[in-house]
């Protein structure tokens, strides 16, 4: 961290040159002062909260089925899915902060400065969505077909990253104080908890399909040629009915894709005051980098970000995969999915609630904790279903927390900068994309590693039946992996130093200066 030292004289030649544009400042902060003093109205927040669906919708069905739809429908082979999930993932995390610096930079339009970028994402995000699981010929070799699947993720990740970004920064900029915004944020993790909730119902029914299928293929090869021959790797089990559920849900997911974002371009309107700054004094874009990654409670707050997220991704990447070859409970899947979604779409509330009360730092440390016991109890029965499904309820509530806490606390680490760093504005696009650069970059690793880890266990594409190796992988895979990342991640959150007094002071500050 020494090169931190080095932008001393860079941020005090910033401040002067600030210094002597004091009255432009002035200025904006009465627009400012005037923009923020109505609160935000319900009905703009709970349009806010619907433009979150179709990260949600189109990441649930991401994480859920496209491992599933590329092995074992498309059959490619394990180490090509691989290489297409993680190099689309980081591909994505890589384009975030990009696409960060470039919002930031662009100009303000009748519409505002976010909404242009939201408005033209939608209908190519749309569209490259359904190519995702389109399959482009059946008589197609592996590589053109790791060629396509690779470019489509790739394309659609891109358009995510032109959507997303504006979406999340656009909460800093909807007027009100910290309890809107806090506010606004739980509103937007409550319904995107939903949308994960219809999601996964949407693709729980695809993955029974699957199951379905399967199954009764599988039972007549046995019949046919035997169970050796079944088992192995050669053999190619034609999902014709999955390959149509697959398609028919991403239909669904693209018209809900659509719809959603409609209702957030009509319903909020975006705030001009908070944009508002002198061109003139903006560090340049590595800068600006370095400065986010020298600020402490940014570090500490993305580290145990990252780690938690890992840790998290890790188990339920894997849970469709080892309820089937793991739990014996491949049929039940769609209702386990449910049941802890549906857990976390009714925690979010909760949480919100204590952390009203004891404060954000703790609120955190109580709901990862639960995730826990959550899983070490299901590895240790793993076919006992109604253990099973009570600890999806667990989980659920802890899944919650990663939703709604560190992207609750991201706002009070920006004021925190802010304060810090008066000449910097225009910065928070960059935070943003960065945090969700740092999120979508442990998901990539998280899925690259699971699935080199089965390939290297022997997972066959194709087969019927999978070996004992399989099943302890994913035992693992699912819970030791995961809490020892979870408790590193407990870790850097302890350090993070942002508590309750701080925020009210921050706030204080930052409406004084206004």
């Amino acid at each position: 961290m020494s090169f931190c030292k080095d932008f001393t004289n860079q941020i005090q030649t910033l401040k002067n040159k600030f210094l002597k544009n004091t009255g432009d400042r002035n200025s904006c902060s009465e627009g400012q002062r005037q923009g923020g003093s109505g609160g935000v109205p319900l009905g703009t927040k709970l349009c806010y909260a619907v433009g979150g669906v179709p990260n949600q919708i189109t990441t649930v069905a991401i994480g859920v089925s496209l491992q599933i739809f590329l092995l074992d429908v498309v059959q490619l082979e394990a180490s090509y899915v691989s290489m297409i999930l993680f190099v689309s993932h980081v591909w994505d995390a890589v384009t975030d902060p990009l696409v960060g610096y470039l919002v930031s930079r662009s100009h303000r339009t009748a519409v505002g400065k976010l909404t242009p970028w939201l408005i033209f994402s939608t209908p190519f995000g749309v569209l490259s969505y359904l190519l995702l699981w389109f399959e482009p010929g059946g008589s197609m070799s592996q590589p053109p077909s790791v060629l396509w699947y690779l470019t489509s993720a790739c394309l659609f990740e891109t358009l995510m990253s032109c959507y997303n970004i504006p979406y999340f920064s656009l909460n800093m900029f909807l007027g009100g104080d910290q309890k809107d915004r806090d506010s606004a944020t739980a509103y937007r993790t409550t319904v995107e908890m939903l949308a994960a909730l219809v999601a996964s119902g949407i693709q729980g029914q695809v993955v029974a399909v699957y199951n379905t299928e399967k199954q009764e293929a599988c039972q007549q090869q046995d019949q046919t040629q035997g169970p050796a021959q079944s088992t192995s790797s050669s053999q190619t089990v034609l999902l014709q009915d999955t390959q149509k559920a697959f398609i028919t849900s991403a239909l669904v997911m693209g018209a809900l894709f659509f719809l959603c974002s409609l209702v957030l371009f009509l319903g909020v309107k975006e705030q001009h005051a908070p944009l508002c700054s002198d061109d003139n004094v903006r560090p340049p874009y590595l800068t600006s980098l370095k400065m986010l990654m020298c600020h402490a409670p940014y570090q500490r707050l993305v580290l145990g970000f990252v780690f938690s997220v890992l840790a998290f991704q890790m188990s339920l990447g894997n849970f469709a995969l080892f309820c089937s070859h793991a739990a014996g409970l491949g049929a039940k899947f769609q209702y386990l999915l449910l049941v802890l979604l549906a857990s976390s779409s009714l925690a979010v509330p909760v949480w919100q609630a204590v952390l009203l009360r004891i404060g954000k730092k703790a609120t955190v440390f109580i709901g990862l904790s639960l995730f826990i016991p959550a899983v070490a109890i299901v590895a240790c029965v793993p076919s006992n279903l109604p253990v099973f499904m009570t600890m999806c309820i667990l989980m659920g509530f802890s899944t919650a927390t990663i939703f709604l806490l560190p992207w609750s606390m991201l706002p009070d680490v920006v004021d925190d900068f802010t304060m810090r760093h008066p000449t910097c504005k225009d910065l928070e696009p960059l935070f943003f994309s960065c945090f969700a650069f740092c999120g979508k970059l442990a998901r990539g690793l998280s899925v690259g590693i699971s699935t080199m880890t089965l390939q290297f266990v022997g997972y066959r594409v194709g087969a019927c039946n999978h070996g004992d190796r399989v099943a302890m992988a994913l035992i693992v895979l699912f819970s030791p992996v995961p809490v020892a990342l979870l408790l590193i991640g407990m870790i850097f959150f302890r350090f993070y130093p942002i508590n309750e007094k701080q925020r009210g002071q921050l706030w204080e500050q930052k409406t004084t200066i206004q």
